[in-house]
């Protein structure tokens, strides 16, 4: 008989707030850190930085994802190219999701004080799913795995970033490539569709000591509805960051969605602090506002970041998206 565990898959992902369809995972402080959401952004702050952030989504809801990522970037020839890699694990109940990527970006000029840069990252992905954490009606069912079954699949992202002092802007598509690799006819163990990413934002001075940044970002993904986040931080003399995000979704392009698929609202209350020159450190809490709010399973999200060399807050143009 087939065995076919992405209905198996989809069922665990399909807690409230997460849509079905939508595999990767998703960060509140990514604002701290575009490689999360763009390739492009390699290189970008021009000095070597190690991030490494973890997040527990719904704490104390059985089988909850909890996410953990190492991304180091850095740029060369004078600031026109850049470099990075990334490692990723998600857990979500019996499912492991473990990945690897390397990313090149190259920038160039566009203007006085304006950027543009194409970014591309290429590795693999490893989806797992441990048969002796499943909980099944019919023990005795032979489409039950026994012990682990893997899978690991290429995968590929791309995506385009500009900038100047003030704004920012980017567009990026991921899991571009490994699709057919997950789609045996005995086994399939996870979704690996496209992911499409839209962001923006500005830096708006409030006074001497105080800025101010807007900043949006939109998720499309095959099978769920499109989501979105609008987020307001406030810079405080170039040392605290403070603010929020709320998140949404709304049904767009995808018309042939599950009924039940309603519109999840979310605020995410973030903080980031630049301890000394070289070390950054981050909290974000989100709070559900309708689906989940009863059993207040809400998240957290810690980072913390390293410059390879002390940050220089004097630059002409600081690096501050």
């Amino acid at each position: 008989m087939e065995r076919i565990f992405r209905i198996l898959i989809a069922g665990i992902m399909f807690i409230p707030l997460m849509v079905a369809g939508q595999q990767l995972p998703q960060f509140s402080q990514y604002m701290f850190n575009g490689l999360h959401i763009n390739p492009g952004y390699a290189g970008y702050k021009t000095q070597g930085y190690i991030q490494s952030t973890y997040r527990s989504q719904w704490v104390n809801f059985p089988g909850a994802p909890k996410t953990f990522t190492v991304t180091a970037d850095l740029s060369a020839n004078e600031g026109m190219q850049g470099f990075g890699v990334s490692f990723m694990t998600d857990q979500i109940g019996p499912a492991k999701t473990t990945g690897g990527l390397f990313t090149y970006a190259y920038r160039m000029q566009v203007g006085d004080e304006s950027f543009f840069s194409l970014g591309v990252s290429g590795g693999f992905s490893e989806y797992m799913i441990d048969g002796d954490l499943l909980r099944f009606n019919d023990p005795n069912d032979p489409n039950i795995p026994e012990g682990r079954e893997r899978m690991v699949t290429p995968n590929m992202n791309a995506g385009i970033f500009w900038h100047n002092a003030r704004f920012y802007a980017g567009f990026s598509a991921f899991n571009m490539i490994g699709k057919g690799v997950l789609q045996r006819e005995d086994l399939s163990l996870g979704f690996h569709d496209y992911h499409y990413y839209l962001t923006a934002g500005a830096l708006i001075p409030v006074s001497d000591r105080v800025e101010f940044k807007p900043s949006f970002l939109v998720r499309e993904v095959k099978g769920a509805p499109t989501s979105y986040d609008i987020n307001g931080m406030f810079l405080f003399m170039e040392r605290l960051w403070l603010g929020a995000s709320y998140r949404s979704n709304m049904k767009i392009w995808n018309e042939n969605l599950e009924p039940n698929l309603g519109t999840r609202n979310a605020v995410a209350f973030l903080v980031e602090v630049f301890a000394t020159e070289s070390i950054r450190l981050g909290y974000a809490y989100d709070h559900n506002l309708n689906v989940l709010q009863d059993y207040r399973h809400n998240s957290h999200e810690i980072s913390l970041g390293y410059y390879l060399s002390p940050r220089n807050v004097k630059l002409k143009n600081p690096r501050w998206f």
